[in-house]
């Protein structure tokens, strides 16, 4: 017992070892070629119905989950991997008295979870409550937050973006660094934490609670911006999990990057000019209006808006609530301006503005009518 123990702990890089996987997916893309990689390195696999069944298809040899526990899948697949041969073998820490008790119980260690969840985020939210309850993970996030949790032995993979991160480290090394273990833990926690948001936000629209005691979130990186409102402070911009507002679903059909700034005065031309039935244009500079004006004509209110202060306006941002026709694209290209938003441009539009490489141009969907919740935050809080 002690030589297998010696066998097992970390190199000076802190490097474990990984000779057993337990892998247990909804989304199957790019698992045979993970799964691939184990067998080649000689890992054995442990796995949940349909991603056995995935695996064997693939000709990749696997130990299915019912011949460990010793029972099968129960309550129409609700209750599978919940027992304690499958959380030992990931609770299990490197110290004496715990791997004594796996081998008294005949139970061998787990070293890598790779588990993604079944689709509420996607499917659930739109569904019914009764198809919603049976889109909810129970078996997946306990397997996430057990292996998480134990991240100083486990290695956890809880997103197929990460597969090849960890196959190149096991291809390396036959395990998995210290550093990348706290890295994949602390996904694998954001990523449960998102998941129980969703839920969560899913109850209190049904019970139509609109302000809960626990404003409970969940984000998705969209991009990590150069710098935030001033050079010397960082910045990234957020979507949320479950749909999306206007400049996260926006085609961006050329320019460079926005910026956080480019973003933030978007987002307030863009709600202001919807504000109106009528041809409408907002001029915005550093999150101060230069300008805004409506006509009969689209062209007509981007010249006025742009009459109300020429001098700030250059360099600002111009959303209109019409398709961008030729007339106010060329309107639009008389003074330097960073970024363009409409519902669409046409193709004469298109080619006079192409011509300015670094504007940025967006096609956008308007805002429906009824919106969700303004957040806002307030320093320090």
């Amino acid at each position: 017992m002690e030589q297998a123990m010696m066998n097992k702990m970390p190199n000076a890089a802190g490097v474990v070892p990984v000779r057993r996987a337990l892998v247990s997916v909804w989304e199957k893309a790019g698992l045979q070629a993970l799964a691939a990689t184990l067998a080649e390195l000689g890992i054995e696999m442990v796995a949940t119905g349909g991603t056995a069944d995935t695996l064997r298809q693939s000709g990749i040899s696997v130990t299915t989950i019912e011949s460990l526990t010793g029972y099968p899948a129960i309550l129409d697949g609700r209750v599978k991997t919940l027992h304690p041969a499958i959380f030992g073998a990931i609770l299990a820490r490197d110290v004496p008295a715990h791997q004594s008790q796996l081998v008294g119980m005949g139970i061998a260690p787990v070293d890598l979870v790779v588990v993604n969840l079944y689709p509420f985020d996607s499917r659930g939210v739109d569904s019914s409550m009764a198809e919603a309850m049976e889109l909810i993970d129970i078996g997946g996030v306990s397997l996430l937050r057990a292996a998480a949790k134990n991240w100083a032995r486990v290695a956890v993979i809880c997103d197929p973006s990460q597969y090849e991160r960890v196959a190149d480290e096991l291809r390396r090394t036959r395990g998995v660094s210290a550093d990348t273990r706290r890295q994949l833990a602390a996904e694998a926690f954001a990523r449960t934490a998102a998941y129980d948001a969703v839920i969560a936000s899913y109850f209190h629209a049904a019970a139509n609670v609109r302000f809960p005691d626990r404003l409970t979130l969940s984000w998705r990186k969209v991009q990590q911006t150069r710098y935030g409102e001033n050079p010397h402070q960082a910045a990234a911009f957020y979507r949320p999990s479950t749909g999306g507002g206007a400049l996260s679903s926006a085609d961006v059909l050329q320019g460079k990057e926005l910026s956080f700034n480019n973003l933030v005065d978007l987002d307030a031309a863009w709600g202001l000019v919807n504000e109106f039935t009528a041809p409408a244009a907002a001029i915005i500079k550093h999150a101060t209006p230069c300008g805004a004006a409506t006509a009969s004509a689209l062209v007509d209110a981007y010249t006025r808006a742009l009459a109300c202060d020429p001098v700030s306006a250059f360099g600002g941002v111009v959303a209109v609530n019409r398709p961008v026709d030729e007339a106010t694209a060329a309107a639009i290209g008389g003074i330097f301006t960073e970024a363009v938003i409409a519902p669409a441009f046409s193709p004469e539009a298109r080619a006079l503005l192409q011509k300015k490489r670094n504007l940025r141009l967006l096609e956008a969907v308007p805002p429906a009518s009824s919106v969700g919740l303004e957040i806002k935050s307030l320093h320090g809080d």
